[in-house]
């Protein structure tokens, strides 16, 4: 016998809109604290983008100064992007999803703010420590050795934080984001501490020490990054079209066949390396297990987006977080295809990874955080985003500029590894071959770099109390036909 649902009355509508409300102006403080720093950060990491990028076909670029070559702001770039931006968008944005679908205001405002002053004084010393020479040279553990117990202290109070908050919330019903922010504040404290122990504290020997580094990196992006990025995704989508997540199973799926088998995609980087052919066989099958949650994960992220395509035309946060949505299908798949031996041997060792992975870091995961950021922003300061031309210049300036990038390092690294296995082919000529690629690389981050500045200037604008009173209505890139989307009040 079916249950009948009672349909919401226009009292229940309004108790529901004081509570988010409520919990809105509570999340205020931390939550911009951590959304400002990570723009900060994303300047940063930008500038230093363009300058390693320019020297990868201009070597005589900036070469009078030691604290700017391009092995230490290559590093210093890494760290602001990967470990500031990226890291802080996400915890700024898990902050304001566990109350808002806790039903809970949120709980130890300073307690936040310590731990976001944490990250940032750790990222200081992390990017001016690299920069005097003072960094590390293991992929995505760059940082001075000094900077670790802050950033674990910072962690430590933001994971204990999570908990506490989901422990008590209000609401019975424990949705899918919810799974995946719980862990992702679980995993990646694990997979830290076990990687600055085994490479830098106990210090492993050899081989191992690569295994482990892989291992994190990799996993970095797949266990802390991506649950972040899936599990925004997963709110948004529903909630800017006002209809509910096509499949609860196939979200189950999706979440389980993650953490079961990405821990293991990372060793295929390895692959050709003196290490144990199980453990490269195993990482490759890992992989390959991959496309059982990205294609759940694709399945109802679509099928909750059929029939509403046409929002894309106008919701800013809908159409960045689509975009990060559907890159994160196309990284998955082409990742997976990745690990196989026979195509290592030409993508290995080339620009087509460095591809890859910013395909993963920025089109994926970066896109989510804007359009999250978008939605978020305007409930939290109460104003919406003051121009509408400026969110557009974002939005095709960032798409339009990784696209470029990912295509032409996709074609340019795949020819030079089909050069660098060909012994009659002069190394110099392989070079030379590529530089074009790696100029047009640098254009396109010039351009990201300029939606990056619009971003900026939007978060500002909003800060300083620019922008119209959310309920005039909110920032559109065309006037919606007919019914705005759910959820957003009706634009003027």
């Amino acid at each position: 016998m079916g249950v009948t649902l009672t349909p919401p009355t226009p009292a229940d509508r309004a108790q529901a809109a004081r509570e988010r409300r409520e919990i809105d102006s509570s999340c205020r403080g931390p939550v911009l604290h951590y959304a400002a720093s990570a723009v900060a950060w994303l300047l940063v990491g930008t500038t230093l983008a363009v300058v390693a990028s320019v020297k990868l076909h201009s070597p005589y670029f900036l070469t009078g100064s030691e604290y700017l070559t391009f092995g230490r702001v290559r590093m210093a770039h890494l760290q602001a992007v990967g470990i500031g931006w990226s890291a802080m968008a996400g915890m700024g944005g898990a902050c304001w999803l566990m109350c808002r679908l806790s039903r809970a205001t949120l709980l130890y405002p300073k307690l936040l703010h310590v731990a976001a002053g944490l990250w940032n004084v750790g990222m200081v010393a992390n990017v001016l420590g690299i920069l005097a020479g003072h960094g590390r040279s293991v992929e995505w553990l760059d940082s001075p050795p000094y900077v670790a117990p802050f950033l674990v202290a910072s962690i430590g109070i933001f994971s204990v934080w999570t908990a506490a908050t989901f422990v008590r919330r209000r609401e019975p019903h424990v949705y899918v984001t919810q799974w995946y922010i719980l862990a992702a504040v679980f995993w990646f404290p694990v997979l830290y501490l076990v990687t600055v122990g085994m490479i830098f504290w106990v210090r492993s020997t050899g081989v191992m020490q690569m295994v482990v580094n892989w291992w994190f990196g990799h996993n970095y992006l797949g266990l802390w990054l991506t649950p972040m990025g899936v599990g925004a995704a997963y709110y948004l989508i529903p909630k800017i079209i006002g209809r509910p997540v096509h499949s609860y199973y196939l979200s189950i799926i999706g979440f389980w066949a993650l953490a079961l088998f990405y821990s293991w995609a990372g060793i295929h980087h390895l692959i050709g390396g003196p290490i144990p052919a199980w453990l490269a066989t195993a990482s490759t099958v890992g992989s390959m297990m991959m496309f059982i949650p990205v294609i759940a994960v694709a399945i109802n992220h679509h099928m909750t987006m059929l029939g509403s395509f046409h929002v894309l035309r106008y919701s800013p946060a809908l159409r960045f977080t689509v975009f990060g949505a559907m890159t994160y299908t196309a990284v998955s798949f082409q990742g997976s295809i990745e690990s196989l031996k026979d195509f290592s041997e030409v993508a290995h060792f080339t620009h087509y990874t460095v591809a890859h992975a910013h395909l993963g870091a920025y089109g994926f995961f970066t896109m989510v955080m804007f359009g999250l950021f978008y939605y978020m922003i305007p409930r939290l300061t109460g104003r919406e985003w003051f121009s509408a031309r400026l969110i557009s210049l974002h939005f095709w300036c960032d798409a339009v500029g990784i696209s470029i990038y990912f295509v032409s390092l996709t074609v340019g690294g795949w020819w030079q590894g089909r050069m660098l296995n060909d012994p009659n082919v002069p190394f110099g000529n392989i070079v030379e071959y590529v530089r074009p690629y790696l100029f047009t690389r640098s254009v396109a981050g010039c351009l990201m770099g300029v939606g990056h500045v619009a971003f900026a200037l939007l978060l500002v604008a909003n800060l300083a109390g620019w922008g119209r009173k959310r309920g005039i209505g909110p920032a559109y890139f065309v006037a919606p036909a007919g019914k705005p989307a759910a959820g957003e009040p009706a634009p003027v």
